[in-house]
């Protein structure tokens, strides 16, 4: 770890460092940031454990890079951003690290409510951070109202507002036709969470799921697959995915 806080600290000397690693802020490092969590979830994914030794080396540097940048801005350190997560960790697991008998999931939602108070973040959806990938802060926001009780009691209501949302698109004017497909969106990923179902995860599975159809097709068509029109096509992936179960 000191080796890694070493090799940073030089890359971002204002002297003799990287001058690319120098010129970059909290704010052009948080893309990099996202996209290296996502690679340790695909190695993750793809059960590639060699890969996620790697991928979370990456996502480590990012950490590093950005403590490094509030250490130069005097800010907080390293040891800060170390020193934190234990404190937090310690707090949140009074069942094991304090003297509380008994503990589980509904003490720790309970103990980062009184926190979200702590920093006056009284309202129910303070604290779902806007980085979120789409989706999966939609289930966060729906999650946190429905704690209070704003939510409906089976599948019905969720799987009618997603055929309202569809009646909305098709009466939307060009300036409001996205606004809807994001009340549609936002619709099915809640039909989703009363299924149980994660819709980021569904949503990656399904991404998978046709690049390897795809490229199945590309496979068995050879270089005349660009050429083939739209019903050429559509018999390829039928007979694709009918092998693929």
């Amino acid at each position: 770890m000191e080796r890694l806080l070493t090799i940073m600290k030089r890359l971002r000397d204002p002297d003799t460092g990287c001058e690319w690693d120098v010129a970059q802020s909290f704010e052009t490092i948080a893309p990099y940031t996202i996209e290296e969590a996502y690679e340790v979830a695909d190695a993750i994914a793809r059960d590639d454990l060699a890969d996620l030794k790697d991928e979370l080396g990456d996502l480590l540097l990012q950490v590093v890079f950005h403590a490094q940048i509030a250490e130069d801005n005097g800010q907080f350190t390293f040891a800060d951003v170390v020193t934190a997560i234990c404190d937090k960790m310690e707090r949140r697991h009074p069942h094991i690290f304090g003297d509380v008998a008994e503990g589980g999931h509904h003490l720790w939602e309970q103990i980062k409510a009184e926190e979200r108070q702590a920093k006056a973040a009284d309202g129910t959806l303070d604290g779902v951070a806007l980085g979120l990938p789409a989706l999966l802060r939609a289930e966060k926001l729906q999650n946190r109202a429905a704690r209070v009780g704003f939510d409906w009691p089976d599948t019905a209501g969720p799987r009618a507002k997603i055929d309202e949302e569809l009646a909305e698109i098709a009466d939307a004017t060009p300036e409001t036709l996205e606004e809807e497909f994001g009340d549609l969106l936002f619709a099915v990923v809640n039909f989703a969470r009363h299924h149980g179902i994660d819709a980021e995860r569904a949503l990656r599975n399904g991404n998978r799921k046709f690049e390897r159809r795809f490229r199945a097709m590309e496979q068995q068509a050879g270089d005349a697959f660009a050429a083939l029109d739209l019903a050429a096509k559509e018999d390829l992936w039928q007979a694709v995915k009918h092998r693929d179960g």
